[in-house]
């Protein structure tokens, strides 16, 4: 695939004007791939190699269940529950329905965090380890992107 500057450029006006965080282009084995970090900062990265599948997310082995939160919490403890894939944020099954979890709440590992939809599919998001939910990085409804705090858990 041979692009010159003024196609990238227009590609990546393309992301900007139709406020898109990622756009892929393929002909043959070639790929050209720009991102953009976040909406109010765009940063396109032309990538010609096929990006990875994401390697799961290496958690630390879980401590002894922690005492309840008096007094604060010890940051040097907190685990970040990110985002593996890029989709929109589902706090509960369906609008009518409880949040899977909350601030206070105490989550075994297994247990359902919240749903990622992505390009149609449903994907459940599940604690790797027990704690207690201290925030909720992400709204119900809003694009999160990969890699991206969702929760921590303490």
């Amino acid at each position: 695939m041979n692009i010159n500057i003024e196609e990238l450029r227009a590609l990546a006006a393309l992301l900007n004007e139709q406020d898109l965080s990622a756009l892929e282009l393929t002909e043959g084995d070639s790929r050209i791939r720009l991102e953009r970090a976040c909406a109010a900062a765009p940063a396109p990265a032309p990538s010609p190699a096929p990006m990875p599948e994401p390697a799961p997310q290496a958690e630390p082995v879980p401590a002894p269940a922690p005492e309840p939160m008096q007094g604060g919490v010890d940051f040097n403890r907190l685990t970040e529950v990110k985002s593996p894939m890029v989709g929109v944020f589902y706090a509960a099954k369906d609008e009518n329905s409880r949040p899977f979890v909350s601030v206070g709440d105490y989550v075994k590992k297994g247990d359902t965090l919240c749903i990622l939809e992505a390009m149609k599919l449903m994907n459940e998001i599940q604690a790797e380890q027990d704690g207690e939910i201290v925030d909720i990085c992400a709204q119900n409804g809003e694009l999160v992107e990969y890699g991206q705090t969702l929760f921590k858990i303490y």
